[in-house]
């Protein structure tokens, strides 16, 4: 049970890293965060739009998934050689 309990503890640290340096490397590339906010919200209307822009709106829908993926990733890369 003690080394569940810390397990848990360790993981909740970690997350709470995770997310202060997260926060960090968003505050330090604003740009990249815009654009990863821009493609959620354009990724959004073109989930919610009742027509398929000319057949474009899967690959679109995949293209802006995998971009907010990268750019997460690149985000995460600073992040780690940061510290």
């Amino acid at each position: 049970m003690r080394f569940i309990s810390g397990l848990v503890l360790g993981m909740a640290l970690c997350a709470g890293t995770w997310t202060l340096s997260a926060q960090n490397e968003r505050a330090m590339h604003p740009r990249i965060a815009a654009a990863i906010e821009a493609l959620r919200d354009a990724r959004a209307y073109m989930a919610a739009a009742p027509h398929d822009f000319g057949g474009h709106k899967d690959a679109a829908i995949r293209a802006c998934d995998n971009a907010i993926r990268q750019l997460q990733f690149a985000l995460a890369y600073r992040g780690a050689r940061d510290r």
